[in-house]
């Protein structure tokens, strides 16, 4: 189980999903990470299909040009399957993350969007 395993999802470590009760909400880093003076460029983004792939490429090309130009902390979140320690076939992995984990963490920019 990680920080980010959604309640009740079924892992390798958490046979029984994630009890909130006893294991507390996952946690929403960029959501977290943006309230920092800090933190310039957050950026959540998928891997699972063509179009989120690009749009990962993208940001993390963006993450580290922030912090070559010393513009502050940059991340870049990635949220992808692992199949065998969820339990579940390719296709299942990548339709839990799209119908259940997308919803939940929301791809996008959490702070830096603009050009700087």
């Amino acid at each position: 189980m990680a920080p980010t395993t959604l309640e009740g999802q079924v892992t390798t470590t958490s046979p029984y999903g994630r009890q909130v009760e006893q294991t507390g909400n996952p946690l929403k880093v960029c959501e977290m990470l943006a309230t920092i003076d800090g933190a310039k460029y957050l950026e959540r983004v998928a891997a699972n299909n063509v179009k989120n792939v690009k749009a990962a490429k993208k940001a993390i090309k963006k993450a580290f040009q922030m912090q070559i130009d010393k513009k502050g902390f940059s991340m870049v979140e990635v949220l992808s399957t692992c199949s065998t320690n969820w339990g579940l076939s390719t296709i299942d992995s990548l339709r839990w993350l799209e119908e259940k984990m997308i919803p939940y963490f929301p791809l996008g920019v959490f702070k830096g969007g603009e050009e700087s």
